[in-house]
C-alpha cells in the first residue's frame, strides 16, 4: 500500500496580485491544449479580481523559498438560458477578460479549476470548491455551473458517442479523470457543449455540470408564485 501523504502547509486566499505571474505559469501547465485566447494570462487575473474578487480563489504554499501557487479557481455571475446551452468559452471568458461577468447573474460560473500536476491527490480541487460552494450560498446564487474537460474519452472515441461517453460517467459505469470528481462533489449532467473549448481529447467537447443550491431563497418578485 502506498504510505499516506503528509498534509502540507497550504492555504486557500481569494487571489491578490502578487501572485498573477505565477498564476499565468500555472494555467499554461495545466492546460497545454487551450489556445491563447482561452488560456488566462498574468493581466488577465489582475483584471479578474477588479471585475469579481468574489470569485476569484487560489492554493498557495508555505514554501521555505518562497510562497507558491499551486491551485486556483476562477467564476463570474451569470443569467444562464438552459434551453439554449451552446456557446464557446472564448465567448464564455472574452478571451479571459470577464467582461461578460452580470453581477446581478443568479448563477456562478466555474471558468476554471487548475491544480499543478505535483499537487494533484491532495483534496485541493475539494478544498477550492467548498469555497465556491460558501460563495453560492452567502450570496443567494441558484447553484454553480462548470464546463466539465473530458480528458478521459480519447480512450473511449472509437465505441462511444460523446453522449453516451457522458451519460456513462454519470451512471459510474465509466470513469473519467476530471468529470468523475466533479460529480463526486455534487454536480448533476445537464447535456454537451459542442465545440466548447480546444481539447482534442474529446473532440473539443466539454459536459454541462450543474451544482444547485438547495437554500436558494426566492428574492424577486417576479419569482414568485401568484397568491389567490
Amino acid at each position: 500500500m502506498p504510505k499516506p501523504q503528509k498534509p502540507l502547509p497550504i492555504e486557500i486566499r481569494v487571489i491578490t496580485p502578487d501572485f498573477a505571474d505565477q498564476l499565468g505559469e500555472l494555467q499554461k501547465l495545466v492546460f497545454p491544449t487551450l489556445t491563447e485566447d482561452e488560456l488566462f494570462s498574468a493581466a488577465n487575473y489582475r483584471r479578474h479580481i477588479e471585475i469579481f474578487p468574489d470569485g476569484q480563489y487560489m492554493a498557495v504554499l508555505r514554501h521555505p523559498d518562497g510562497e507558491r501557487v499551486v491551485g486556483a479557481c476562477s467564476a463570474i455571475r451569470q443569467h444562464f438560458d438552459f434551453d439554449h446551452i451552446q456557446h464557446k468559452f472564448a465567448d464564455l471568458t472574452d478571451n479571459g477578460w470577464l467582461s461578460t461577468h452580470a453581477p446581478d447573474g443568479e448563477w456562478l460560473y466555474g471558468i476554471d479549476m487548475a491544480i499543478h500536476p505535483s499537487y494533484r491527490r491532495r483534496r485541493l480541487a475539494t478544498r477550492l470548491y467548498r469555497v465556491r460552494a460558501n460563495v453560492v450560498q452567502r450570496l443567494n446564487l441558484r447553484g454553480e455551473i462548470i464546463g466539465g474537460m473530458m480528458p478521459g474519452y480519447h480512450r473511449f472515441k472509437q465505441k462511444l458517442s460523446l453522449e453516451e461517453y457522458v451519460q456513462q460517467v454519470a451512471a459510474g459505469e465509466v470513469k473519467d479523470p476530471t468529470l468523475t470528481a466533479q460529480m463526486k462533489q455534487g454536480f448533476s449532467l445537464r447535456g454537451v457543449l459542442y465545440d466548447h473549448i480546444t481539447d482534442p481529447r474529446s473532440n473539443n467537447a466539454a459536459a454541462l455540470l450543474v451544482r444547485e443550491n438547495p437554500n436558494y431563497v426566492e428574492t424577486s418578485l417576479a419569482d414568485l408564485p401568484d397568491v389567490p
